[in-house]
């Protein structure tokens, strides 16, 4: 168990005007961040970078997409993985685990309340129209990201070329995200290969390396105890494999016990699915839990859905919806087992999360220094930033034309929303947690307005 709870010595490089954070201000960050972290992936990654490189400097640009790159190789909620991942070059393998807790946690509290009046009330109006003025919000903060990481990332004109095929690729062909990674990476190993002139970017290596020393994690930083140890890797198989089976065993020997056998089989099963992202794995669970398990119906679950998509946290979050309504209908309408079942749910789907991070992160950690996999990751980062931009696309679509009509179903408070919200925190400079407030209150004011006053 030591090596959940070691945290790191004091990092190497060169200095740095930030200094690093104490575990305090990281875990009150992660905090923060886990209730405003509104928007999918496309939005938290956004919100992320704006805070941690934009704001309090703590990771460079380039060690942030080092890092995200990763995340979107794995299956699992990349944003939340991002955060395990951050929060364990600052803290070590406790800050990994607090940032990755701390992302989820509370949309788990919210989810179980708005599930709990659910079932008992049926949909809540006022709730709705408040999350109704985020959505617009989120979609500029994600524009604002995307085009700061576009800047900072799109170091060439292959780069950019590489963007826009990705992008192509994933929103026009439908090509699966997994494949868009894959043939960067292989586009990477032969340009650098065969054409390594075409990785010479626009921006000197003086301006590049000026630009890292801003950040207290940047790409010269070395972390201390990464690369590959058997050992290592041995004990957190070890403790992960007792973090999934303590709670298994005890459902087995519990009233019910098929039901939660079954439950935590299929969750366990959907955490390793999930590459590309909760869009790509929402259908499979909904099938499977709709129509074969009967733990829900069809409107239920669109509901979870739009639930999932208005609370803070991974989309992937809708599944905790799912876990809640199969153990609220199993037994008899218990908001006490729906309840544990959107805990067990939330356990078994993000546990693999922290194996993937805290096992895989010091061995990524030791490629920063290699000049081709540096290209090659570069390669990856620029089909990273359109697979983003896809992101955006699609839940800008989402934002502006909810019924998914042409220009006859635009939402025209959404469109004239994400436009003053761009302008406030673009041009004027407007911090993005009062822009969250006063955006949630504007939704808010237009139902009052449309349905009270009209």
């Amino acid at each position: 168990m030591s090596e959940l709870t070691a945290t790191f010595p004091p990092v190497t490089s060169t200095s740095s005007p930030v200094a690093k954070p104490t575990f305090k201000e990281a875990f009150f960050f992660w905090l923060k961040l886990g209730f405003i972290s509104f928007g999918g992936p496309a939005g938290q990654i956004g919100i992320m970078h704006t805070f941690l490189v934009d704001q309090k400097k703590w990771i460079s640009d380039r060690k942030f997409l080092h890092a995200l790159n990763y995340c979107m190789l794995l299956p699992g909620p990349e944003a939340q993985q991002l955060a395990i991942y951050i929060g364990w070059l600052l803290h070590g393998t406790i800050g990994g685990i607090v940032a990755g807790s701390l992302f989820v946690l509370p949309s788990v509290f919210i989810l179980l309340g708005l599930s709990s009046i659910y079932v008992v009330f049926g949909k809540i109006a006022w709730v709705a129209a408040l999350f109704y003025g985020l959505k617009p919000a989120v979609v500029a903060i994600v524009i604002l990201a995307l085009i700061k990481i576009g800047k900072k990332s799109l170091l060439s004109s292959f780069h950019v070329l590489v963007a826009g095929a990705s992008f192509i690729g994933i929103f026009f062909l439908n090509i699966p995200f997994p494949y868009i990674i894959l043939g960067a990476i292989l586009l990477g190993w032969l340009a650098k290969r065969f054409y390594p002139t075409v990785f010479k970017e626009s921006k000197t290596a003086g301006e590049l390396a000026a630009n890292e020393q801003e950040y207290y994690l940047n790409m010269d930083t070395e972390i201390p105890d990464t690369g590959f140890r058997t050992s290592r890797l041995i004990k957190q198989f070890l403790v992960i494999g007792f973090l999934w089976a303590a709670p298994y065993l005890l459902f087995s020997m519990s009233q019910g016990a098929p039901f939660w056998e079954k439950l935590v089989a299929f969750f366990t099963k959907a955490a390793f699915v999930t590459v590309g992202g909760a869009y790509a794995v929402l259908p499979y669970v909904a099938q499977v839990a709709v129509e074969d398990f009967n733990w829900l119906t069809k409107l239920e679950m669109i509901d979870g859905l739009a639930l999932g998509e208005t609370t803070p946290g991974p989309l992937i979050m809708v599944l905790a919806f799912v876990g809640f309504m199969a153990g609220y209908h199993h037994f008899g309408g218990s908001l006490a087992m729906g309840a544990l079942g959107l805990v067990t749910t939330t356990y078994y789907t993000f546990l693999p999360c922290f194996l993937f991070i805290l096992a895989g992160a010091p061995i990524i950690e030791k490629t920063q220094s290699n000049k081709s996999i540096k290209a090659i990751l570069s390669v990856v980062t620029a089909a990273v930033v359109g697979v983003v931009l896809n992101l955006t696309v699609y839940f800008a679509q989402a934002v502006i034309f909810p019924e998914q009509l042409a220009f006859a179903g635009i939402d025209y408070f959404s469109l004239a929303w994400i436009i003053i919200s761009f302008v406030a925190m673009y041009r004027f400079k407007i911090s993005m947690i009062p822009w969250i407030g006063i955006s949630a209150l504007a939704g808010l004011t237009y139902y009052l307005i449309k349905y009270y006053v009209i």
